[in-house]
């Protein structure tokens, strides 16, 4: 698995590196409660960790770039989609009314392709990141809407960082804004998914990426170590 990209580029102004955040220090000692060693810890491989990295790989088994060109090649739309649904249900990061959202917006064989062909060019086509997030937007954006939204942050987040987690975060509303508010980082929300904030997302990720290397045993390997640490601060699983 490639190792977490550099996201230095979105610090930047006045969350510049040399800025120190107040909750940090309560938030590690929080994950070291549940897990001592911090990335390195056994149980947090186990409970956190493994699962993720275990449907990462098997993304990069069935939809690797190449083996999801020649699927769309093929016009296996109706494949793609079944794979990405059933590798997600491995890690299980979106609830059952999402994942119900998804399934029912993909059942017309056009409203199939259009799926498979903007999640394809969103985590392996060209562009600027900014351009490739707001075409992945903007198609979930056309997709039918029977009894819940398609164009949700989880909705938009989860095949990324499936998919990507050298580069993409999964973003879990609720969670994530409480994980901020507990380091002290003012993360500009917003409920309707738009590429300002998910730079924003990038920006608290690329904070904690630097804050948490400095640590022993908390040098992230890739976003999953990441968006586990927001979700051990932001979870009520982990509510003592």
């Amino acid at each position: 698995m490639a190792r977490l990209a550099s996201l230095s580029p979105f610090v930047t102004g006045a969350r510049a590196s040399n800025v120190n955040y107040l909750g940090a220090p309560r938030c590690r000692h929080k994950f070291q409660l549940y897990y001592p060693n911090g990335f390195d810890d056994e149980v947090y491989q186990v409970a956190e960790r493994g699962v993720k990295e275990r449907a990462n790989l098997e993304w990069n088994t069935e939809l690797n770039a190449p083996a999801y060109r020649r699927l769309l090649a093929r016009g296996e739309y109706g494949r793609i989609v079944d794979i990405a649904m059933r590798v997600e249900a491995r890690c299980n990061l979106l609830f059952s009314f999402e994942k119900m959202a998804l399934r029912d917006a993909v059942k017309a064989p056009a409203d199939t392709r259009l799926f498979a062909t903007a999640l394809y060019a969103f985590l392996y086509g060209r562009g600027s990141p900014q351009r490739k997030f707001e075409a992945w937007i903007a198609a979930l954006g056309t997709l039918p809407r029977r009894k819940s939204r398609v164009l949700t942050w989880p909705l938009v987040t989860v095949f990324g960082q499936i998919a990507r987690p050298d580069s993409h975060l999964f973003l879990k509303p609720m969670v994530t804004r409480k994980a901020a508010r507990a380091y002290g980082y003012d993360f500009d929300y917003e409920a309707t998914p738009s590429w300002p904030v998910y730079r924003d997302l990038q920006t608290f990720a690329a904070i904690l990426q630097r804050d948490l290397d400095r640590k022993p045993g908390f040098r992230a390997r890739d976003m999953i170590d990441i968006q586990s640490f927001i979700w051990v601060q932001g979870s009520a699983e982990y509510e003592r």
